[in-house]
Parts: structure tokens; C-alpha cells; sequence
């Protein structure tokens, strides 16, 4: 029972906080899941409930969406997602540079999670100090903005931290960011999923997912839908100057996850 208790809690809290940063909730609840499965059945199921989460946020917040952003950012990014899921085959073979433990939690710091480590921590400080927060990024930027988001996604499945780094500095209001945002998102998590579906059935491999733990997965679903509709309630209310401190904090702690090997 205390289980199901942990799971709904932080899927309701952490899909409610990403409604507005427009990413963090596979980041975060990962390592919920990998308290009470193995790692590779807690990778799947953040993923199940990730793409779930993508498809009712659309159903809430996608009217809201941008579309020449969706279009000049999000196609790159799909096609960036395919090739960055393909490529993850290949660099799983570089070894880490460093690992270590945290009270019995392994870590290794690889040379992609420290390159994009360094790389968030920097978009980070554009949210968070004020002389760099007033920068607005040119549209020009979108389609390198996209394929860089939507490589990364594709191969650690952290597109949302750059996607929002970009969205959040083209002067966009907070409704058209969070659809656009989750529009983008969705686009990118099908083009990923399938590509790993395509070398996972090639591969010959049977689900990661027994029977026996899909309804821990259904709740954690049925808590990020309802943390969703709950944050939905005060999105009128937000403004992207809370957006943009709530991304930059989240920016410069997954930056400091990725750069010590712990996500």
C-alpha cells in the first residue's frame, strides 16, 4: 500500500509542476519507480506514464499551442529523436569516466551526460539571473534549438530541459508555452518510443513489464492525470517570469544530476 501512496503523490506533484516548466516528470520519477522495480522495469514504466501524461496534456493544453513554434521546432526535433535514439546503441559502448556510489546508489558520470550536463547547467543561469533572464533568443535559433532537443531526447529522453531552455526565451505567453511545449513533446516521445520499440522487438526481447506490476503503473497514470487537470486549474495565474524560475531550478538540478552520473 505504501507503495501505490509514494507512486500517486510524486506522479501528482511532478506532473503538475511540469505542466508549467514543460518537462521533469521522467527525470523525477524514474528513480521513484526503481525504489520498487528493477531499473530496467523502472525505465519502461516512467515511460509508459510518461507518454500517457504527454497524450492528456495535449488533450488539455494543446489548444493553446504555437504552431509555427511546433512546426519550425517540433519537426526538427521528431527527426533529431530518431536519430538520437538510434545512436543510443552505439554510445553505450563508451566507457564512463568516473564511477562512484551514494549509500549503495550507482553512479557513472559518461562523457554525454557531462557534455550535457555543462550544457543545461548553462541554460540554467539564463533563467535564474536577471541580466541574463531579459535575453530573448532570434527564431533563428529554433531549428538548431529543435535538433539539439530532440537529438538528446531521443537518446537519454531529456529533450524537455532544452526544448524549454529555447520555448521559454522566443516571448511566447505561459498558455502558448505549456501547449506548445506538450505538443512538441508528444511528437518527439512517439518518435522515440517507436524507434526503441523497432530495435527492442528486433533485439527479440519479451516486455520488461510482468503482469504483476502494471497496476502500480496504472496509479502512478491516474496520478499525473490528476495532477494535470489540478495545475490546469492555475495556469491563468502563472506568468512566464514564475515559469522561467521554475525551469531554471529544475534546469540546474538535472544539470547537476546528469554532471555527477546520479540521472
Amino acid at each position: 500500500m505504501i507503495s501505490y501512496l509514494i507512486i500517486i503523490s510524486v506522479s501528482f506533484f511532478t506532473a503538475g509542476m511540469t505542466l508549467y516548466s514543460g518537462f521533469g516528470l521522467g527525470t523525477l520519477l524514474m528513480p521513484v519507480f526503481a525504489l520498487f522495480f528493477p531499473i530496467e522495469t523502472a525505465v519502461a514504466a516512467t515511460a509508459v506514464v510518461h507518454g500517457a501524461n504527454n497524450i492528456f496534456k495535449i488533450s488539455v493544453v494543446g489548444k493553446h499551442a504555437d504552431w509555427s513554434l511546433v512546426t519550425r521546432f517540433g519537426i526538427p526535433a521528431l527527426l533529431a529523436a530518431v536519430a538520437g535514439a538510434s545512436a543510443l546503441g552505439y554510445m553505450s559502448r563508451f566507457e564512463p569516466i568516473f564511477s562512484w556510489e551514494l549509500r549503495s546508489i550507482p553512479a557513472e558520470i559518461t562523457p554525454v551526460k557531462l557534455a550535457m550536463g555543462i550544457l543545461i547547467f548553462n541554460f540554467s543561469l539564463f533563467e535564474l539571473l536577471p541580466y541574463l533572464r531579459k535575453i530573448k533568443f532570434d527564431k533563428k535559433f529554433l531549428l538548431p534549438g529543435g535538433l539539439l532537443s530532440g537529438f538528446f531526447g531521443g537518446f537519454s529522453g531529456h529533450q524537455g530541459a532544452l526544448r524549454s531552455a529555447f520555448l521559454v526565451k522566443v516571448g511566447i505567453s505561459t498558455q502558448a508555452f505549456v501547449g506548445t511545449s506538450a505538443m512538441i513533446g508528444f511528437m518527439v516521445d512517439m518518435a522515440r518510443l517507436a524507434t526503441y520499440a523497432m530495435v527492442f522487438v528486433a533485439a527479440g526481447n519479451i516486455s520488461p513489464i510482468a503482469a504483476s506490476e502494471w497496476p502500480l503503473i496504472f496509479a502512478a497514470v491516474a496520478g499525473a492525470f490528476a495532477g494535470v487537470f489540478t495545475a490546469k486549474k492555475y495556469l491563468h495565474k502563472i506568468t512566464m517570469k514564475t515559469v522561467q524560475t521554475l525551469a531554471g531550478i529544475l534546469l540546474l538540478l538535472i544539470a547537476a544530476g546528469l554532471g555527477t552520473g546520479l540521472i
